[in-house]
């Protein structure tokens, strides 16, 4: 398989299992995705989409630019991506309920968890030559 191809069945992965994260939170366990402030914010299904399929395609194009950058990229890529990671679940010390909460990091740690191994396992440009 080629690696775009095996990239794009991540980012496309990635973005699914927060979709269904969101799916079993909001129409089968009943419960409002609600972050409350001023402005108050309720995560519908097209926010998580389209927020997810932002990270996912912007993890790759990272990726896909250190990986010309040096020989490394990977690894740097990786370690940039668990940064991430850790960086966004700042985002979820704001006011909202337990279970909103939950939700949220279980849809940012799956979407790390599928990203982070479909990006890295493809084989590389240097690679694929030889």
């Amino acid at each position: 398989m080629r690696r775009a191809a095996i990239r794009g069945s991540a980012v496309i992965a990635a973005v699914a299992v927060p979709v269904l994260v969101w799916i079993v939170t909001v129409p089968l366990l009943g419960h409002r995705l609600r972050v409350e402030g001023p402005p108050s914010l309720e995560i519908r299904v097209g926010t998580v989409i389209v927020l997810a399929l932002a990270a996912a395609l912007a993890g790759w194009a990272l990726l896909a630019a250190l990986e010309r950058l040096t020989r490394h990229g990977r690894t740097v890529w990786t370690v940039a991506a668990l940064v991430t990671l850790a960086g966004s679940f700042v985002l979820l010390t704001g006011p909202m309920a337990t279970a909103t909460r939950t939700s949220l990091a279980l849809m940012h740690l799956g979407l790390a968890a599928v990203l982070i191994p479909g990006m890295t396992r493809a084989p590389a440009a240097r690679e694929r030559r030889s």
